[in-house]
């Protein structure tokens, strides 16, 4: 009797096969805002940290706007994209006229040279939308060689094929460093 027991449970734990749901990798739900103060955020505050792909496409851009040649990026972007910038200059549309815009205004400056301080990104888990947040400086000479520094923090939101479609940029003027 107990070899028919051990022949029976072996016989069906060696069949069971696991769903495909458990063997994937879920991502831990966000920690619930219990007391929100008295404010509902008018997009979100359910937040989980997102792909890092997203993270090595923006930082990719970076390297890209620091070399002087966005080009090679134009294929991060989608179709339409609306970049929102930090002395309130909106620019939107196709990706092609976009992207030259943003390539005449990198040529005005002989040098760009960022640091990055922190990089991160998320994803807004009951909008399913993929951000990256990125806060940096950038030290750049114009052709006349005057240098001008800015800290960054911006957000980039990128669609369901990871292609980047909406960047919200925020600047503050700083002293630039000393030296080159």
């Amino acid at each position: 009797m107990t070899a028919i027991a051990i022949c029976l449970f072996a016989c069906n734990t060696a069949e069971k096969e696991i769903p495909k749901e458990e063997t994937s990798e879920k991502v831990a739900a966000p920690p619930s805002i219990t007391n929100m103060s008295g404010y509902t955020p008018s997009y979100s505050a359910s937040f989980a940290m997102g792909d890092a792909r997203h993270a090595e496409t923006v930082l990719a851009i970076y390297k890209s706007w620091d070399s002087g040649n966005l080009e090679t990026q134009n294929s991060s972007f989608a179709d339409s994209i609306e970049l929102y910038l930090s002395d309130g200059t909106v620019i939107a549309g196709r990706r092609d006229s976009a992207m030259a815009t943003i390539q005449k205004f990198r040529n005005m400056f002989s040098s760009v040279k960022s640091t990055v301080h922190a990089i991160f990104p998320v994803k807004s888990s009951d909008k399913n939308e993929d951000f990256v947040c990125i806060w940096a400086t950038e030290v750049n000479i114009n052709q006349k060689g005057k240098k001008d520094s800015v800290d960054l923090q911006e957000t980039w939101r990128l669609d369901k094929d990871g292609k980047i479609n909406l960047v919200y940029q925020y600047a503050k003027a700083i002293k630039p460093p000393k030296g080159k």
